[in-house]
C-alpha cells in the first residue's frame, strides 16, 4: 500500500473534527460526511482551535493545509481515498450499517479506521465483505494535539492493515500503540474508567466534590503521568532498588479496602445532579469554547517542555519537527 494523501472521515463529531483537524494539517486532503446540519460550524470551530494550537506549538515549518470537502453521501466521501476514519456514534448496530455503505463506494484497498473507544474490532467486522482491512484506530480529545492512538486489530485483520496504520499515523506526529490482545476498552480507556469509577464514589459518598478530585490529579500524580506514566513513576519510588523494592514495601496495600474499584455506583438522578451542579460551579465562568482553548494552551505548554528534554509525548513532538524541517529544507 502506497502513502496515503487523501482520507475520508464519516461523523464530524468532537472526535471527528478533530481527526479532520490533524489529517488538513498534515496537507492531507479529507473528504467529510455528517448528516448533522450544524457539522460545517462545528467543524470550523474544531478546525480554529487546531490552528491557534499548532501555531503556538510547532517550531517546524507547517504543511500546505490539505483541502477539505463535504460530500452528500459516505459512497460520495469513501469513493477515492485511502484510508476511512469512521467516528460515528458508539453503537454497534450504526457503524456495521455504515461499513456496508463504505464497502459500497470504497477502493477495496483502503482501510476502515474505527475510532470507537471500546467496542471489539472483531463484532465491528461482522458482515463486511473485506474484514481484513478493518482495525480500530483509537485517538484522544484533542485529536490535533495528543499523539496517542490505540490500534487494535480484529481476528480477521490483516498484518498488512495494522503495518500500513501504524506507518500513517506515525505520518502525523502521532504515537501508535498496537494493542496485540483484543480486549473491550483497549488500554487507556480501562485505566480512565477506573479512575472515574473510584471518582464517582468520592463524590457520592461526600468525601470530595468533582473540584477537588481534579485538584488532586492536577497539581499531583497528573503531572508525573503526564511525562513518566504510572510503571516509571513507582519505579523512581521504590528508591534505588527500583520496582522490586517498590512492590514489596506498597504491595500489601492491595488488599486493604482502599477503592471500590470492583462496584459501580447507581447514576441516580440524585447523584447525576450532584456531580453536574459541582462540575457548574467549578468551571461554569467558562464557555466550553474557553475550556477548549484552556487546554490547548495548557497542552502545548507541557508538550513543549517535554520536547525540551527529548521526553515522553515531547519526544514524539521532536520527531515529527525534525522530519518536517527536513522535507523543508529538501525543497
Amino acid at each position: 500500500m502506497g502513502s496515503i494523501s487523501k482520507v475520508a472521515v464519516i461523523g464530524g463529531g468532537v472526535i471527528g473534527g478533530g481527526w479532520i483537524a490533524r489529517f488538513l494539517e498534515n496537507g492531507i486532503d479529507v473528504n467529510v460526511f455528517d448528516p448533522d446540519k450544524d457539522a460545517r460550524k462545528k467543524i470550523d470551530a474544531v478546525l480554529e482551535n487546531a490552528a491557534l494550537a499548532a501555531e503556538n506549538l510547532m517550531d517546524a515549518p507547517r504543511m500546505p493545509m490539505g483541502i477539505l470537502r463535504y460530500c452528500q453521501s459516505v459512497e460520495e466521501a469513501v469513493a477515492d481515498v485511502g484510508l476511512i476514519a469512521e467516528a460515528v456514534p458508539e453503537r454497534l448496530e450504526l457503524k456495521q450499517s455504515v461499513y456496508k455503505q463504505i464497502e459500497a463506494g470504497a477502493l477495496k484497498e483502503a482501510i476502515i479506521a474505527s475510532s470507537t473507544s471500546g467496542i471489539l474490532p472483531t463484532q465491528l467486522q461482522q458482515g463486511l465483505e473485506h474484514p481484513e482491512r478493518l482495525l480500530v484506530a483509537h485517538p484522544f480529545n484533542p485529536v490535533y494535539l495528543l499523539p496517542l492512538v490505540e490500534l487494535v486489530g480484529g481476528e480477521q485483520t490483516s498484518a498488512q492493515t495494522i503495518e500500513a496504520a501504524k506507518q500513517f499515523y506515525q505520518s502525523l506526529g502521532m504515537r501508535p500503540l498496537h494493542v496485540r490482545k483484543e480486549i473491550e476498552a483497549f488500554i487507556a480507556d480501562r485505566l480512565l474508567e477506573a479512575v472515574w469509577r473510584e471518582s464517582l464514589w468520592l463524590v457520592k459518598d461526600g468525601v470530595a466534590t468533582t473540584e477537588e478530585i481534579d485538584d488532586a490529579i492536577r497539581y499531583g500524580f497528573g503531572l508525573r503521568w503526564a511525562q513518566m506514566g504510572l510503571f516509571e513513576t513507582y519505579r523512581i519510588a521504590g528508591g534505588e532498588a527500583g520496582m522490586r523494592h517498590f512492590i514489596k514495601q506498597f504491595g500489601p496495600c492491595l488488599q486493604w479496602p482502599w477503592s471500590k474499584l470492583t462496584d459501580v455506583p447507581e447514576l441516580s438522578d440524585e447523584l447525576t445532579e450532584k456531580i453536574a451542579d459541582q462540575s457548574d460551579k467549578q468551571s461554569g465562568q467558562y464557555s466550553i469554547r474557553q475550556l477548549e482553548r484552556i487546554r490547548d494552551n495548557n497542552l502545548v505548554g507541557i508538550l513543549k517542555a517535554l520536547k525540551a528534554n527529548n521526553w515522553g509525548a515531547g519526544k514524539t513532538l521532536a520527531e515529527y519537527e525534525n522530519r518536517l524541517n527536513t522535507n523543508s529544507g529538501d525543497k
